[in-house]
């Protein structure tokens, strides 16, 4: 069964831990016999603290155990666990996490004052932190849970690893309820190490968890000498903080045969017996207008829905709703703690507004429930912890990885994000870093890896690379690498044949055309409109097409050393004008002049011409090749 923390010990009770003792009745810290003075709140504060031994405190608990007759504020409190931490040992005994309260981690032992030292031991209360309560809301895990079940069972360590707010902690939770049967009276033990900042009190939160009551010197000795014989689940959660600590701990707990280990993390421990699962986002939906009915058998609108109605909305998903929905998930890319956060604002400001917020970039800053600890309480919190994380090298390539729009490869990530060979090797090696800490995700298309960052992490990653004040130069670095990339493809592949091994560019081509059309000088936009279209045409994307071919040929009369790039831009604006606006003088005129330029520099440009004549055929409407001249048309066969 899951441990539960008891009520206070009776006062009658002597408490010892360490080289110390608590006694209550006469209101005394001693130390080896001798009396330890401490003020009369700084007592009541550990009192308060050793009662729930194990367990987070908050802040509002001890203001009200240590000011029963007098007033004290959050000041005075900090002041007063100062003082007890310096008279106990700084780390040793209570941790304090950030914005919550305080824990006392150490293992406790407690005693009847009028009874010997070992008949009479009074059992100390389970001090392991409860599971969070089962979540109401666990969609489209079920699978998940039935095979770590079993994995768990069979290979005993299992760490569940995934970006923050994914559902680690909830898929854990699940899993731990499924097997409670199975482990008996020892039961299984929940160690938030996300309460714990020094890595020397992993080895005491989890000797206090597991209901240990011995006090030596080495806390990891004592816990595997207590294990050794148990049939027991330790759940280590939140430990990417604490890597190298829990991977030690970890790997030693997996040598006592009859414990099991279950992990959370954002990055595997890397240690002998470990397996790690990933736990992948929640399914979005696939279709861009899906109707309602194909919309729910995803689980991320699934949950989406459940929360939301939580929060006011009312009614079934209609059709019209679907597609509107399917897009915010999409959005949050299937992050569970995303999809809840955005949710959660439904009834305020419906359906659309919610949509709205995502699209000005404000899913960072919503707040979530008050009881979540407070890395979940905002997308932001959860990305300041992991970024805090990070070395500086990684937290710079992040930043610059932002100006990505979803995938990339590596090569163009480490010509934008790092310059000259030795600088590539860092980025990849911090891409690598980045992988392993879920920050950045890995997309296999075809035969071809990609990566990207998910929209809020980019959203995060960005705002990071605005404080750096170097949007600019990564954007022209971004732009150049694309330039180059397309330059390249044009001279060695020509008609584009394969272009849908090329699609995945589609996001950043347009990003680099936008930042390029932007600047005074907009050579590069002009080069990489030109080498691009093809790509445009033949996902047939039209209506791009013409913006930005329409914008090449505009400024391109302001660089007459780019002219050999007219023609194409000619060729690609008169089809895509061709299919979207009929056929106008304006598409014919535009053809004449691409006509000519063909004529002059048949090297460079009959290729591509031959391949738009086909591709204006792909729709069965009057080809581009029978609206020309008669004349014209012999020419170019003669050509």
């Amino acid at each position: 069964m899951v441990r539960s923390i008891s009520s206070p010990a009776s006062s009658d009770a002597g408490i010892f831990f360490g080289d110390f003792q608590l006694d209550r009745f006469r209101r005394q810290l001693l130390r080896d016999g001798n009396e330890v003075r401490i003020g009369s709140r700084a007592f009541d504060l550990l009192v308060a603290l050793t009662d729930r031994a194990g367990e987070l405190v908050s802040k509002r608990d001890l203001l009200m155990s240590a000011g029963r007759d007098v007033v004290i504020d959050e000041a005075a409190l900090r002041v007063h666990v100062a003082s007890l931490r310096r008279t106990l040992g700084e780390g040793r005994y209570i941790v304090t996490v950030s914005g919550r309260g305080y824990s006392f981690v150490a293992p406790i032992e407690r005693k009847r004052r009028d009874g010997p030292s070992s008949s009479g031991y009074v059992p100390p209360p389970r001090p392991g932190r409860q599971f969070q309560s089962m979540p109401r809301l666990l969609v489209g895990r079920d699978e998940v849970v039935d095979d770590l079940c079993a994995v768990i069972m069979k290979q005993r360590f299992v760490s569940i690893v995934g970006a923050g707010g994914i559902g680690k902690t909830t898929v854990a939770g699940a899993i731990v309820r499924r097997l409670e049967a199975e482990f008996g009276d020892d039961g299984a033990v929940f160690v938030d190490l996300g309460a714990i900042c020094e890595p020397g009190s992993v080895a005491g939160a989890v000797l206090s968890a597991v209901g240990c009551s011995l006090g030596g010197s080495d806390a990891l000795a004592d816990l595997l000498r207590f294990v050794a014989d148990k049939r027991i689940l330790i759940v280590l959660d939140s430990c990417e903080h604490l890597l190298d600590a829990s991977a030690g701990l970890a790997s030693q707990l997996f040598h006592a045969r009859d414990v099991c280990l279950l992990v959370t993390s954002r990055e595997a421990l890397d240690v002998e017996g470990e397996i790690v699962h990933l736990l992948s986002p929640l399914a979005c939906p696939t279709d861009d207008v899906p109707s309602a009915a194909d919309a729910m058998t995803a689980p991320a609108v699934r949950l989406f829905l459940e929360r939301a109605s939580l929060a006011g909305f009312e009614g079934a998903l209609s059709d019209a709703d679907a597609p509107v929905v399917s897009e915010i998930c999409r959005r949050t890319d299937g992050i569970a703690l995303a999809i809840e956060l955005v949710a959660s604002r439904v009834g305020t400001y419906g359906l659309r507004g919610v949509a709205g917020l995502l699209a000005s970039d404000l899913e960072l800053s919503l707040t979530g429930q008050r009881n979540a600890v407070p890395r979940h309480r905002t997308l932001q919190a959860m990305l300041d912890w992991s970024f805090r994380l990070l070395a500086e090298s990684e937290q710079r390539v992040l930043s610059n990885l932002s100006i990505f729009v979803g995938l990339f490869t590596i090569e163009a990530a480490c010509s934008v994000a790092g310059v000259g060979e030795r600088k590539s090797a860092e980025v990849e090696m911090a891409i690598a870093r980045l992988v392993d800490k879920s920050l950045v995700w890995v997309h296999s298309v075809g035969d071809t890896v990609f990566y990207r960052l998910p929209d809020t992490t980019r959203t995060y990653a960005a705002a990071k690379l605005e404080d750096l004040g170097e949007i600019e130069l990564i954007s022209e670095r971004h732009a150049c690498y694309f330039g180059a990339f397309f330059k390249a493809i044009a001279l060695e592949h020509g008609a584009y044949a394969d272009i849908g091994r090329y699609s995945p560019h589609i996001g950043n081509v347009r990003k680099a055309l936008e930042w390029s059309f932007s600047k005074e000088d907009c050579s590069i936009g002009i080069e990489l409109a030109a080498d691009s279209s093809p790509l445009f045409l033949g996902l047939w994307l039209l209506v791009e097409c013409r913006r930005w071919s329409g914008a090449a040929l505009t400024a391109i009369t302001n660089f007459g050393g780019l002219s050999h790039r007219e023609a194409r831009l000619q060729e690609a604006y008169a089809v895509s004008s061709l299919h979207t606006l009929g056929n106008t003088t304006e598409v014919q005129a535009a053809i004449r002049r691409g006509w000519n330029f063909t004529r002059r520099e048949k090297k460079h440009c009959h290729n591509c011409v031959c391949w738009l004549v086909s591709i204006s055929s792909l729709r069965g409407s009057v080809t581009l090749k029978e609206r020309w001249p008669q004349q014209q048309d012999a020419e170019l066969s003669r050509s």
